[in-house]
This record gives C-alpha cells, structure tokens and sequence, in this order.
C-alpha cells in the first residue's frame, strides 16, 4: 500500500544498468519462425491474423506504399505484444514511455513526410494552403497547417503512452482497493475485484487496439505521401 503509484513505470535496472532492450526484445519469442511445411495451430493463427491484419492495412496503397508493408507489420507486432507483455505481473512496458513512443512516432512520421516531398512535392506543399483559401487568410492557414503537421508524431506518442498508462494506473488503484477492502467487507471486495477482472480483460483488447490504431494511422500518413 505504500507503494509508489507510478512505481511500475520506473525503467528497471539491473546491477545498476538498464534491462529496457533486454525487454524490448524479449516478446519477439512469441513469434517463431519454421521451416516446416506444415506449421502447428499456434504460428498458422499468427499467420493468419498477421496476413489479415497486414491486408487491410496495405489495400489502399500504391506499389511505392506497398514497399513499407514489412515495416508496419513489424511494427503492429512489435507494439502489439510489449503490450499484452506489460500486463504480466511485475513487468515493465515500454510503451509508457513517452520517450520510446517518440522514438517510433518521429522517425515513421518523418519518412512518410520525406517520402511525400520527394515523389509528390506539389501535392505535398498544396497540404499547406486548401484551394479557394482568401488572401488575408493564407499567411494563417499555412501557419496553422505547418504546425498541425508537426503534431502528428506527438499526438501518435502522447495517444499510446496516455491510453496504456491510464490503464496501467486504474488496475493498480483497483487492485490496491481491492486489498484494502478486504479487511472491511467481502462483498465489497469481491464487487471490486470483478470490476479488476473487467478491466484487465479490456486492457488486453486496448493492448492490442493501440497497437493497430498506431500502426493504421502510419499507414494513413503514408498514405497521403505516396
């Protein structure tokens, strides 16, 4: 109970060093590779989920969008699974760093921009000023336009790390009362813990949900560049 409330965000170390990459690349164990020709039940609905996911995502886009198909797919696999790790008892998730969510978000958001001014340099600068704009506004518009272009990448960071980190401080809270009213009321307590239950069971759907939500919205930067 005397815990710090956001204890479990701290980035744990080990003999002084930091373990984050040792983490980071621990959920790769989860998906396998076989050179089998026929795959158990387990890779062969990995398979399927990823082709699926990965169809989706990449129908709307040009054979030069299309060469970024890996890319994303790591990457929703990536997020998706430090995630669903995070919610394991005393275990980290890197994705409540914001640090390492801006890692990802600027670098992607920045090829995508890149991408788009070197292949599509007029539509690109057309983003800046919509058609049919008054002249007194367009000094303005491109102002507003520029800036709400570099916000992409944080409001794709600051939107993983809140929706993660809330979910990670509502089960800590409900847990914690959980404990606490133990030693008042049962039927309260029991109340409490199937509300636990409810949430831990709608962060796992939100784990994977941000994932996707991060991944799509890439694809949609991209996109616009291609």
């Amino acid at each position: 109970m005397n815990e710090n409330l956001f204890a479990s965000f701290i980035t744990p170390t080990l003999m002084g060093l930091p373990v984050v990459i040792i983490i980071i690349m621990f959920p790769s164990i989860f998906f396998p590779s076989t050179s089998r020709l026929t795959n158990n039940r387990l890779i062969a609905m990995q398979k399927w989920i990823i082709h699926l996911i990965t169809k989706q995502m990449m129908i709307i886009h040009t054979k030069k969008g299309q060469t970024w198909t890996l890319m994303l797919t790591s990457l929703i696999m990536f997020i998706g699974s430090t995630n669903l790790i995070g919610l394991l008892p005393h275990s980290f998730t890197p994705t409540t760093q914001l640090s390492m969510n801006l890692g990802m978000a600027i670098p992607l958001w920045a090829g995508t921009v890149i991408l788009g001014f070197r292949h599509k340099t007029k539509a690109s600068l057309a983003h800046f000023l919509p058609q049919g704009t008054p002249l007194p506004l367009i000094p303005m518009l491109v102002i507003i336009e520029t800036i709400s272009l570099f916000i992409q990448p944080m409001a794709l960071a600051v939107r993983l790390t809140a929706n993660i980190t809330a979910g990670h401080l509502l089960i800590h809270l409900i847990g914690s009362a959980t404990l606490a009213l133990m030693n008042i009321s049962m039927t309260t307590a029991f109340i409490t813990f199937s509300i636990l239950v409810l949430l831990t069971m709608l962060e796992f759907a939100v784990a994977l949900i941000q994932a996707y939500v991060f991944t799509l919205l890439v694809s949609l930067y991209l996109h616009d560049n291609t």
